[in-house]
């Protein structure tokens, strides 16, 4: 995008609290499309159901600039749990019910939510184990401590393909070209099982939209760079180019799907 456009891009790391810090830092910036965030799943779909209150509104803090990717999950668990496979996995955790401990990114994160969708898809119950970020997670399970979790494929793919864990499923609505030989969880028994990290890009409202289109423009071109989509694809990442309109309207879909999931599970971060 810096050379599409002909300005330098500075990355201003702002973490913490769900990306709600990064927000509001946005949000109190000026309108002239000079500062952008990188909003994701959480951001968007998440927060507006996890917390009681926000600082801001999906519908009108934004203008929605356009969606960079998707990050497939795969369930995975630990090599010495002996189930090869999700109905395996269903019977042991039927079978002993609250007694196989999964691990996340943290509460609220894409890999908890995802993994709190599978056992309400299932019937099954485990413990939950969050851990303050997906690599230690992934620790635990590579050192046995943690039975199974949704397990993102940019952090986890080397791991995955040097066969350090079980792999069971993609929850992505097709299989992943880095991972052919993987089914769907929708092939081996849970319909319609789709779970995966996302990203997009937006600015504060009422920036104009002329400077919108010209910052969605030069997103769309990035992406399809062979450079870049070659990059993000080596990493299990899959380029996912929208217009700002159709981000926005993707953005509201996924707030509505897992708003429901959230209060099923009975979820709040306040």
């Amino acid at each position: 995008m810096k050379a599409d456009l002909g300005d330098a891009v500075i990355v201003d790391n702002k973490p913490g609290a769900g990306t709600i810090i990064g927000a509001q830092a946005l949000i109190a910036s000026p309108a002239d499309g000079l500062t952008v965030m990188t909003a994701d799943s959480g951001t968007l779909a998440f927060n507006p159901s996890l917390y009681a209150s926000l600082p801001y509104k999906i519908e009108t803090s934004f203008s929605y600039v356009g969606s960079i990717s998707r990050n497939p999950f795969v369930l995975v668990t630990r090599t010495g749990l002996g189930v090869d496979s999700v109905s395996d996995l269903i019977a042991l955790a039927k079978s002993r019910p609250g007694k196989l401990t999964y691990a996340s990114a943290g509460l609220g994160t894409p890999h908890h939510l995802a993994m709190e969708l599978f056992q309400q898809r299932t019937g099954t119950k485990f413990v939950h184990v969050p851990y303050k970020g997906g690599a230690p997670a992934l620790q635990d399970i590579l050192g046995g401590q943690v039975d199974l979790m949704m397990l993102d494929m940019p952090g986890g793919i080397s791991y995955m393909k040097a066969g350090r864990v079980v792999m069971l499923g993609v929850a992505m609505p097709e299989r992943v070209a880095l991972l052919p030989n993987v089914p769907t969880l929708g092939e081996v028994g849970v319909p319609d099982f789709v779970a995966y990290a996302w990203q997009g890009i937006v600015a504060p409202a009422g920036t104009p939209p002329a400077v919108v289109d010209r910052l969605d423009a030069a997103l769309r071109k990035a992406l399809v760079a062979p450079p870049v989509r070659g990059k993000l694809e080596d990493l299990g990442i899959l380029p996912t180019p929208m217009t700002g309109k159709e981000f926005a309207d993707y953005a509201m879909i996924e707030r509505r799907r897992w708003e429901t999931v959230i209060k099923a599970a009975g979820i709040s971060l306040n």
